[in-house]
């Protein structure tokens, strides 16, 4: 990651204290998105590149496992986390299952722990990416040593 460019989170909520004190916390640390439902989320992610997505598990209309299954249609990038202030093991489960979240955290956060989660996120994301930018190498150099073995057995 490039030091000017900050790690970009969103974070979905539909307690506005919490968007609110989630923004302020970490605003100098992080890129922070906020949105205050997952139909709202989804927009976001089409308008910016994200790289960390935090959810709040309960909220009406789309629960936060409803938000991160419809971000894996079409968004498979983004590293997921879960953050709930209840100890719902199915929500959990199907989180895991479902959603691909790569890690569980209970409200209310603890600040230290937050930023380290995300900072480790992130150097996921940037694994997979760089591990999708040397796959796309190795099949373009593949491509062209088959053409160059091809040339060679025709002449």
């Amino acid at each position: 990651m490039d030091i000017s460019e900050k790690i970009s989170v969103l974070y979905v909520d539909d307690e506005l204290n919490n968007l609110n004190s989630f923004k302020a916390a970490f605003r100098r640390d992080f890129n922070v998105l906020i949105a205050t439902s997952g139909q709202e989320g989804l927009k976001i992610l089409e308008e910016n590149t994200i790289h960390v997505i935090i959810t709040d598990q309960r909220m009406p209309g789309m629960t936060g496992v409803d938000f991160l299954i419809e971000v894996l249609k079409k968004f498979s990038d983004p590293i997921r986390i879960l953050l709930t202030g209840y100890t719902d093991v199915n929500a959990v489960i199907d989180a895991v299952n479902k959603g691909h979240i790569y890690y569980y955290i209970n409200k209310p956060w603890d600040e230290d722990q937050m930023k380290i989660v995300i900072r480790n996120a992130y150097e996921i994301f940037n694994l997979r990416e760089k591990n999708r930018e040397l796959i796309d190498k190795l099949i373009e150099v593949n491509g062209q040593l088959e053409f160059l073995l091809r040339q060679k057995l025709i002449s």
